[in-house]
Order: structure tokens, then sequence, then C-alpha cells
């Protein structure tokens, strides 16, 4: 099936939160429909998807509850100033409808979403000089249960027998040393076709997400980080092949022969080193940064050659505060060693700043929303990840929605007030919402002020 591509007066428009749901909408349109010629139509796949992608984006389970008590009682809501949803259905009409959807259907919003940050010069700054951007490689868990699955579901039999039924999705992501801040990418869900192993079923999802997304991203200049599953022949051939360069984890235990040749050069005081002095509170730690070049990275005659280099902090006590092996097919050089292991450590970001973010700060990422029959889980989790996305494009391009970030600290914490204020009142757009939530923590305003910003 095809899906509406995104037109380039799109992706050179200045980016607004208007303009995003428009495109959202364009994209859900296109939604595969498995209703019926015949078949009551109230609900259009659009105000499905934008419903849906409400509650998420929300972070309310309860969202759409509320709305529907607005439009009881005032003939409005947010749903429809903020959202653009015309009729809202309920949840098992959203499970029904968006079941037969597949997660790649909702690719063009996050094709919109990227090349709109690129085109209008907000990722200009994440560019790594001489790495150019940095795309992490992750596989992570949405759903686990002993109970519930579908046909879908990746299953692990336990030696007693036992059966555990999941779902598992590749989350990429684009990262910078110095940005607090993830760009999700799009997703590659982790198939029944990828094996039994955890090797196999994500090293497989990331050669299809390299198929499917590589033109996109390679020719802007990418270096991938991964971890240790990635440092294998066959995928760094992949990444080199498609024109990318890499830095991934090196372990001893999965990598011998490399091993082996460094035990060699140590013997002959052949690896490099570079010593770095610094103080860390009422301590002295010293980084030791060692490095060797063209080392085989397995075992024959055709075995890729690569860079190795680590990192070793230890304190002035003897305490060893961090230590890593990497392995890159960029050149490496006693000045350029110290980048390099700053860019490759940037791979944390997809454990902490985007995986752990999803499941513990308002997204519920491993919440069962609905399982469905096909693609329901699948396609919820690409939605979540959407909102995510959407939050962070808001939160690099609007000024007033970083200031209330910064004001309440965390974006959980600036959603529980929104969705308060949400339930009560209905804002003529996000834009007068946050112009509403600005103006309340500077002074009170008065009655007659508020209807700038509320539809009464």
């Amino acid at each position: 099936m095809s899906y509406p591509t995104v037109t380039a007066a799109a992706l050179t428009a200045p980016l607004t939160f208007a303009g995003i749901v428009e495109q959202l909408r364009d994209t859900f349109r296109a939604f595969p429909d498995c209703r019926k010629p015949g078949n009551n139509t109230r609900y259009t796949l659009e105000d499905t998807g934008l419903s849906a992608f409400s509650v998420f984006f929300m972070q309310c389970a309860s969202f759409l509850e509320y709305q529907r008590r607005m439009v009881e009682n005032q003939e409005r809501s947010n749903a429809q100033t903020l959202f653009g949803v015309h009729a809202i259905p309920c949840d098992n009409q959203i499970r029904h409808l968006l079941d037969s959807v597949p997660p790649s259907a909702v690719a063009p919003a996050y094709r919109y979403l990227f090349n709109g940050l690129q085109q209008n010069g907000y990722l200009d700054k994440w560019r790594v000089h001489d790495y150019g951007y940095l795309l992490a490689l992750d596989g992570t868990q949405h759903f686990s249960s002993s109970h519930i699955h579908c046909e879908q579901c990746l299953t692990k039999t336990h030696h007693n027998g036992t059966v555990t039924y999941s779902h598992q999705v590749l989350t990429p992501i684009l990262t910078a040393p110095d940005k607090p801040q993830v760009i999700p990418l799009p997703p590659e869900f982790i198939s029944r076709q990828d094996g039994q192993t955890k090797q196999d079923c994500e090293i497989n999802a990331a050669k299809r997400w390299l198929a499917q997304w590589g033109a996109d991203y390679i020719p802007l200049g990418i270096t991938f980080l991964g971890d240790d599953l990635y440092c294998h022949q066959p995928f760094c051939q992949a990444v080199l092949d498609a024109g990318a360069q890499f830095i991934f984890n090196c372990k001893p235990t999965s990598h011998t022969t490399l091993y082996e040749e460094l035990e060699g050069l140590e013997k002959i005081g052949a690896i490099r080193t570079h010593l770095v002095q610094r103080r860390m509170g009422k301590h002295s730690v010293t980084d030791t940064y060692r490095f060797a070049t063209q080392m085989p990275l397995r075992d024959g005659d055709d075995a890729l050659r690569v860079n190795w280099f680590s990192l070793t902090s230890v304190r002035d006590d003897g305490k060893c505060l961090y230590h890593n092996d990497f392995a890159t097919s960029h050149p490496i050089t006693t000045g350029k060693v110290v980048d390099l292991v700053k860019a490759g450590r940037c791979r944390w970001k997809i454990e902490n700043e985007n995986n752990n973010t999803l499941k513990t700060k308002g997204y519920h990422f491993e919440h069962n929303f609905g399982h469905g029959q096909q693609h329901l889980a699948n396609l919820l989790a690409a939605l979540v990840l959407l909102a995510y996305l959407v939050h962070t494009v808001i939160d690099l391009m609007d000024e007033r929605f970083r200031t209330l970030l910064q004001k309440m600290g965390s974006r959980e914490r600036l959603f529980d007030d929104i969705n308060t204020l949400t339930t009560f009142l209905c804002f003529k757009s996000w834009t007068a919402l946050l112009d509403f939530m600005l103006v309340g923590l500077e002074r009170r305003h008065q009655a007659d002020e508020i209807e700038q910003w509320v539809v009464k």
C-alpha cells in the first residue's frame, strides 16, 4: 500500500503546531479502512488517528472522555480546537478501526517532522564535526504478557514450559554530545520472522531499517552508534556499503581475534596511549585513552579492518569510574580519540533519554493500550513514539513551550497542568493555551482577558 508523500512546500514551511496537526491529518486520512461499504462511517480515519494521537500527546488516558463531556456542555472541545477532531470515537471504536493499520502507515509524519527540522535549521547544531549526525540504534520491549497475545506477538518458551508473549521494536534516535534532547526516528518493529535470539531479532530489524530509511538519512552524513550487538562484520559492512560510518561498542568476549591481536601489540608497546588529567570535586581523575588501527573484526582473510579505541577513567583513590571499548570505521589519531569517545558514549542516550523516558516519564510505553488481532499494539506504540517526537519538535521550535518546560521542570509535570486546564476550559488553539499559561505564571489576569484564549 502506498501512503502520501510530503510536498516540497510542506518541507520548507515554518514548523507550527497547527501545521503539524494538519500533516498528521493527511497521514491518518490515508490509513486503510477496515469497514465494508455501507457500514457506519460516522468516524473518519483521520479523526480516529488524531484522537488516539491526542491521548498520547496529552499523556492522559482520560483526555477524550473529558473532551466528550465538554462537547455536551459547551458544544466545543479541545479535541477539536487543538487537534482538529470533529467527532470523537470511543476507545473500542478506535481500537477496531486502527487494528488493521500497519505501523508503517505513520511513516510520512516522521518524514515530515524530521525534514521540517532539517530544512528550517533546527538541526544545524546537531551535526558533530568530522562525524556528521550521530544515529543510535537499540531495541526495546513495549509489551509483555504470559496471557494476552496476538498473531503478531513474539514468543519465548521457558524451561518450565511457560510462554512469554511480547512486542519489541527498534527505536533509532538522532543524538549529539551537548544536546539534552534526542530526535526519535521512524521505528522498525521486530517481527516473528526475525529469529529466536535477541541478536537475530534486533539485527534483522536494523538491516530492514537501513534498507527502508538509509536513503533518507545517510546522504546527510551519518555515523551509526550501537552496543556490541551491532559490532559484527555483516552489519558493519552493511553500514559501510550504504555509505555511512559507525562507532560501536566492542567487547573482548565477542571479538576474540581482535583482542588476541591487541594482546600482541601490547607486548611490543604498539598500542597508542593518551592521558588526560582533570578535577572532579576534591578528586583528581586520570582518563586513559588507548587506540590501535587496522584491527581485524573477525578471524579470516576477509576480515573487515577497524580502528579500536578505549577509555578508562580512574580516580586518584583507585576507583574506576568508567571503562569501555569501541570499534570504528573513522580514522583515529591522538588528536581525534577524545572526540571519538565523546561521540561513542552518546549511545547511552538511547537508553536514558529515549527508552527510559518512554517507559517512566509519562508516556507509559509498556502499557497495554490495546492489543487487537493484527497491528494494533505496534501501531499504538508508533503513535506513542510520534507523540514523543512532536514534543521534542515543539521543544526545539517554540520558545513559549520551552519557557513553560523550564518553569515546570519536566514534560510530565507540564502536561499534568495542561490536562487540568483542558479538562475545564476550551482553548482556541495550542498557542492560546501556552499564552494563557505564561500569563498565569506572571500575574493574575482579569476575567475579560480570558476571552482572547478561551472559547466561551
